[in-house]
């Protein structure tokens, strides 16, 4: 995705890219579309829709973060560097495009408009399927790890076709996996609250461990493809770098599901309390969990 090119296909002596390899042009324009698209449809243009309000500002900013962490993993020296030389930035774009992207990508969509994207009867059925949160969960997971299976990557980041196809279907996975939990659609809220929603995303953090783990204490470098990749420092090898990768994308992991826990247990603990007060106690506007 991205400037990503064949394996190591003429990256720079000393890893300085052009301004074009380092902030990828295609990538900007894409991104410039997309959020004039949604500051239309979610502005101006949602007179053309039944029932539908504009966005909120909060939605809006939540908006604008996503694109920028979307510009920033696919557009910015993170995708250059990450692809030609440091696994430790590939693991970095992808804590990115899994954990923070899709979240707030969710949180900032009015739920008129995602329930018109998935108007048509397919799309409407592969979400049900794919969002389960079982299905949801062990797809995603299990798409991770195979990925960092050294030969399917090792064969995946020397082949751009297959490297975007794949991380295509990661991101999608990804948006799949985060849904029980953001999803602004209500009947998806009744699907998965309260501790339901805390042993999900516990369960999430507990599948994501074995792939990262193996990664961390791996005994040797494990993917041949930086192996051979040019070294920019001479202290940061390939092996160092690899367990680097693994840790970064543990952190983020762990960062990112434990502020979505701490948030969720909140909101479950407030209906807890709000439910055992006397009737004439309680207030008159329902806390609504996002």
């Amino acid at each position: 995705m991205g400037n990503n090119h064949q394996q190591h296909d003429m990256p720079t002596a000393g890893g300085l890219g052009s301004f074009s390899d380092l902030w990828s042009p295609d990538i900007m324009l894409v991104t410039l579309i997309i959020a004039i698209l949604y500051f239309l449809l979610t502005g101006p243009l949602h007179k053309r829709f039944i029932n539908a309000a504009p966005a909120t500002n909060r939605q809006r900013w939540l908006f604008v973060l996503a694109l920028i962490l979307f510009y920033a993993a696919e557009g910015s020296p993170i995708s250059y560097y990450g692809h030609h030389y440091l696994f430790s930035m590939h693991m970095l774009q992808q804590s990115i495009l899994y954990f923070a992207l899709p979240p707030l990508a969710l949180l900032a969509m009015p739920e008129w408009l995602l329930e018109k994207i998935f108007e048509p009867k397919p799309l409407k059925l592969m979400l049900k399927i794919s969002t389960q949160p079982l299905v949801a969960a062990l797809m995603f997971n299990s798409l991770f790890s195979f990925y960092h299976v050294p030969f399917i990557f090792d064969s995946a980041m020397s082949n751009h076709t297959l490297m975007t196809i794949y991380h295509i279907i990661l991101v999608l996975a990804a948006f799949a996996m985060w849904w029980p939990i953001v999803s602004p659609l209500s009947d998806n809220k009744k699907q998965l609250a309260g501790l339901k929603k805390l042993t999900y995303i516990f369960a999430n953090g507990v599948l994501i461990t074995p792939a990262c783990a193996l990664i961390i204490f791996a005994g040797e470098p494990l993917y041949n493809y930086y192996m051979s990749a040019p070294q920019l420092f001479v202290t940061h090898d390939a092996f160092y770098d690899q367990r680097l990768g693994g840790i970064i994308m543990k952190l983020v992991q762990e960062a990112v599901y434990g502020s979505v826990l701490a948030y969720v247990f909140y909101n479950w603990y407030k209906h807890e309390k709000q439910d055992d007060l006397p009737m004439d106690q309680q207030p008159s506007v329902p806390i609504v969990e996002r």
